[in-house]
């Protein structure tokens, strides 16, 4: 309801403005009146009206001296001026002060009634507009933490330094930057039994509990360090340095990171990676470099620092490496763009970017036939895994062997381009009708809210309030894409958290329960259970 105060020192048109304005109407109520400036001044500031009326002419303080005080003390209500005398020098002082409107004695009462319905009406629209903003606010600062991500991720891969000033493209938090060195290790979940049986949702839990993990160590170890999910089973971890302790020994401690790194997540989930360790860069804008190497290093497998550990150092102009990509093309950011695009399946942008990235190679002038069979089965896989987070099993599409018999007989950039697109239009071409693909981001998002803040109190209405779908839709979505409900999921990545946390043994169970949201001890113990078999009590105390 809109509150309206009075101020004129005429009793008449006190009583006069309350009988004709149409309370019920326009949703008004009448808060309070005034006879000077002075007490209308009070008033106004205690009631804090939507709208105030007033003379101009009273004693004490004048109307527009009134409104001057009240532009001072940041009043936004709005004010309507009687006055009565047609006088310019007036109007133009009240206009001056943002009055909204300037009404001369004697008022019609339809010309009163005209000018509150549309001083209400504009009421209203601000309104609207403050609801929407607070909502775009809310919006934006949930989608904080993944936008500084996608940046982190942007930075791994390559960004474009041509269409974002240097000064731009670097955010307060990350200007210390400047004044570190950094590098690279690439990582590679391998595909054994264990990972190719698995469903989409054991796949997203296992990539969650490797975060976690590497998250973990990365915090007694590295603390000055970023992970970074990247494409199908690739992901990164970016090092950061100090420029005064860097030497030798901080790629040996980096080694030894990574060593622990892939023991720790074989002994926890049995899980194999494999990595690759690019060289440190004395400028933040050449991490994509290191990448590279990294990736390089992985992918040749030229040397291991550690006997028995699957980790490799990129070794600038090794044998195999003189056959491997240009650093200047960056594969990754290539890969990690065509692996986003397919899983959206954007078949104009997957094809923009094919075209993008050829016409950089052609440029280097002739590829051996070997490079050209190595990016197409590359790309082929990180294709099977994307699309298989999204449901779909390519070799339904096409199968390996003939995919692997077409590229040998590739030999020239034009004719792997060609190949490419007859893939993107196959893929793309079997999709066709099926899911809409907002719906798929949309659950995207919800995982990662979930993996994100499963400490706190979250609810699938909340999420549904923020992305527009409703409630039941959205449940119905999540249970198709994920083959559980959303409760079920959040209790799957609390409970596997909690496990984590108790083996770790640095925590009391009570601890644990309110690090994984729950309050309730008692409550968090019997889903404990149910979840793995025994107590957490137990668990804790038969740690190994």
């Amino acid at each position: 309801m809109w509150k309206i105060v009075i101020i004129d020192d005429d009793r008449n048109v006190l009583e006069g403005m309350k009988n004709v304005i149409p309370w019920a109407e326009l949703d008004a109520e009448w808060v309070g009146e005034a006879m000077d400036g002075e007490e209308g001044l009070r008033i106004v500031l205690e009631c804090q009206p939507d709208i105030v009326i007033t003379d101009i002419y009273m004693p004490v303080l004048s109307g527009l001296d009134m409104v001057e005080q009240l532009n001072k003390a940041n009043f936004h209500g709005k004010i309507i001026v009687l006055s009565g005398y047609a006088d310019f020098e007036y109007a133009r002082q009240a206009l001056r002060l943002g009055i909204t409107d300037y009404l001369n004695k004697p008022v019609s009462v339809e010309t009163i009634q005209d000018v509150l319905g549309r001083t209400i009406a504009a009421l209203e629209e601000e309104l609207e507009q403050r609801h929407r903003n607070e909502k775009l606010e809310e919006k934006l600062k949930l989608y904080e933490p993944f936008v500084e991500k996608e940046w982190i991720k942007s930075i791994s891969t390559g960004p474009d330094h041509t269409k974002h000033p240097v000064t731009r493209m670097i955010p307060e938090t990350y200007r210390y930057w400047n004044d570190r060195r950094h590098a690279v290790i690439g990582i590679e979940i391998i595909r054994t039994d264990r990972v190719t049986k698995a469903s989409t949702k054991d796949l997203s839990l296992f990539r969650f509990a490797i975060a976690n993990i590497i998250q973990e160590l990365s915090h007694e170890e590295w603390p000055d360090s970023h992970y970074v999910e990247l494409f199908s089973s690739h992901s990164a971890i970016i090092l950061h340095a100090p420029n005064e302790e860097w030497s030798d020994l901080t790629m040996k401690q980096a080694y030894r990171f990574g060593e622990r790194v892939i023991q720790s997540v074989r002994s926890f989930l049995d899980i194999t990676l494999h990595a690759g360790i690019g060289t440190f860069k004395s400028n933040w804008m050449e991490i994509a470099d290191s990448t590279e190497e990294a990736f390089q290093a992985l992918y040749f497998k030229n040397t291991a620092p550690i006997e028995g550990i699957h980790l490799y150092e990129y070794v600038s102009g090794g044998q195999k490496e003189q056959q491997a990509y240009p650093l200047s093309l960056r594969p990754v950011k290539f890969y990690q763009q065509m692996a986003e695009a397919m899983k959206l399946f954007q078949e104009d942008k997957a094809k923009e970017i094919v075209d993008d990235y050829f016409s950089q190679w052609s440029k280097g002038g002739d590829v051996s036939a070997r490079n050209l069979e190595m990016l197409g089965t590359e790309l082929w896989t990180i294709f099977a895994y994307t699309l298989f987070e999204v449901g779909v099993q390519l070799e339904d599409i096409a199968k390996v062997d003939e995919v692997t018999r077409e590229l040998r007989y590739v030999t020239t950039l034009e004719q792997l381009k060609e190949w490419l697109y007859g893939k993107i239009d196959l893929i793309c071409g079997s999709r066709s009708g099926n899911e809409n693909i907002k719906h798929r981001q949309a659950v995207d998002f919800i995982v990662q809210f979930i993996h994100e803040h499963y400490a706190e109190p979250i609810t699938i209405s909340d999420l549904a309030d923020r992305i527009h779908i409703s409630r039941n839709y959205l449940s119905l979505l999540f249970k198709k894409a994920m083959g559980e409900s959303f409760n079920s999921y959040l209790t799957r990545i609390r409970m596997e958290k909690a496990k984590e946390m108790i083996l770790e043994g640095k925590h009391l169970i009570y601890e644990v329960a309110d690090r994984v949201g729950y309050k309730y001890v008692p409550y968090f113990s019997t889903l404990f259970k149910k979840y793995t078999g025994s107590n957490p009590t137990d668990l804790y105390k038969n740690k190994p």
